[in-house]
């Protein structure tokens, strides 16, 4: 490994650990997900709650937009890198209580915003909480797996993902619909409280980097910029970055207005589209997720190359399918087209950390996560869904045509209480084919994801070898 310098502080923490069984090292995994699992139903809930959300405080689609990408995505970024630092340094389990503790929080404050700004600035506090789990989490798998399994692991603890979106899209639907979108926040944010003390009490630090080859515990820890010149001189990195990001523009958008979609073009109510959403999309995410990891550590064994190009083509073949899918007339054929586009485009998400992983040295971890994913923050949750609903504002409003502005005819992009035949439709259907047509656009960027994937396999070899 290059670029080792130190950063003249005090030897890093590398406490010493004992062998890790099969049985304690599941348990860490299932604790791990179940966490990662909590950590995408708070952050998911916005996109389930979001119409209800946008009929009560009278918000427009790029408010929703704001309120998912860039409030969230402003201290979750800024935040990733400083807490990656200390990761580097320190025991990450502590800091992964403090994470889940601080964003649980948060969330259940959620429920108590008055209005666009309150709600914004809970949705920052989670955004805060979230920055410090994924570097260190990453890292930490790391150092309980060997490089020759890290792909296959961090597709299993990346199923949190489905799994998150799976019961914060059933539960948060159904709890909206009985008790109120404010109070769905309250009860699925408070039991992350108890997931941050288990885990404080119950998971131990491994030793650092002690299942890598040729690795010296004393081994200084690299400055940033030691990392940043070590993973920018690996071309195959970038474009993996660029690749995994553009994924992350598009599937955070479609995410975030999914549920709006159902509701206002299949005639379903609340509860059932969060329910047939959480189903779909989970069953396909998780599919998706642990298959690309398999098939990533499978294929690697041939030609490491292919943990490129098998997310590559995925992505460009889900780009057409998911165009065709937001065109079916009906909820079942719809239902039917989505699912095979749902679920190439989650392969990409093992091999791209796994690769990240294996491309650095132990003590550039956590750190390369947090660059990582600062990436994919910002100009996939950043800027996908506010960028995606304001398209969808527009298209709406050219769609809509009643004698007023779009904005005033339709406050909350519906009809104002007591319009009815004409008026109530007129509204309805404007909204449904604005957002329509803006989902159809984040689908064909799909299309250049798989592009830098296909460019990322040529210096792979070299890259992960050097």
């Amino acid at each position: 490994m290059t670029d080792q310098a130190g950063d003249g502080g005090a030897p890093p923490f590398s406490p010493p650990s004992p062998p890790i069984g099969r049985g304690y090292r599941a348990y860490v995994m299932g604790v791990l997900v179940l966490m990662y699992t909590c950590n995408f139903v708070d952050r998911s809930l916005l996109g389930v709650l979001g119409q209800a959300i946008k009929a009560d405080l009278t918000l427009q689609d790029w408010q929703l937009g704001v309120l998912a990408g860039p409030a969230f995505a402003l201290l979750y970024s800024l935040g990733g890198l400083p807490v990656a630092r200390l990761a580097e340094r320190s025991g990450r389990v502590g800091i992964i209580s403090a994470a889940i503790a601080v964003w649980s929080t948060m969330t259940a404050l959620c429920g108590a915003a008055a209005g666009f700004w309150t709600l914004a600035l809970a949705r920052v506090g989670v955004g805060l909480g979230e920055a410090g789990y994924v570097p260190a989490a990453y890292s930490l798998v790391a150092d309980y797996y060997p490089p020759s399994r890290r792909a296959s692991a961090l597709g299993v603890f990346t199923l949190g993902v489905p799994f998150g979106a799976l019961f914060g899209a059933v539960l948060g639907g159904a709890l909206a619909q009985g008790i109120g979108w404010r109070s769905a926040f309250l009860v699925l944010g408070l039991p992350g409280l108890l997931l941050a003390l288990l885990f404080r009490l119950t998971v131990r630090e491994p030793a650092r980097g002690g299942l890598d080859p040729a690795f010296s515990s004393g081994e200084a820890t690299p400055s940033l910029g030691a990392v940043l010149r070590h993973v920018l001189r690996k071309p195959a990195f970038v474009h993996l970055t660029v690749g995994a990001s553009l994924t992350s523009f598009a599937g955070y958008a479609v995410v975030q207005f999914a549920i709006p979609f159902l509701l206002r073009g299949y005639g379903v109510d609340l509860k059932t589209a969060s329910t047939l959403y959480g189903l779909v999309g989970a069953l396909a995410a998780a599919v998706g997720i642990a298959a690309g990891g398999y098939l990533a550590d499978a294929a690697g064994v041939r030609d490491p190359r292919l943990r490129a190009v098998v997310p590559g083509l995925a992505l460009m073949l889900a780009a057409p399918l998911y165009i065709a899918a937001f065109q079916q007339p009906t909820l079942l054929g719809l239902g039917a087209m989505v699912i095979a586009p749902a679920i190439l485009q989650y392969l990409y998400m093992g091999p791209v950390f796994a690769l990240a992983q294996n491309m650095v040295g132990a003590r550039m971890r956590a750190t390369t996560t947090a660059i990582v994913n600062i990436t994919l923050t910002v100009i996939g949750l950043g800027l996908g869904p506010p960028l995606i609903g304001a398209l969808s504002d527009f298209l709406a409003a050219r769609a809509y045509n009643g004698l007023m502005p779009f904005v005033r005819a339709c406050p909350g992009g519906v009809a104002p209480a007591g319009a009815t035949g004409f008026a109530a439709d007129s509204c309805r259907l404007a909204s449904f084919h604005g957002l329509q047509e803006a989902l159809m656009v984040a689908a064909a960027i799909y299309l250049w994801a798989g592009f830098h994937f296909l460019l990322a396999a040529r210096t792979l070899r070299r890259d992960l070898e050097s």
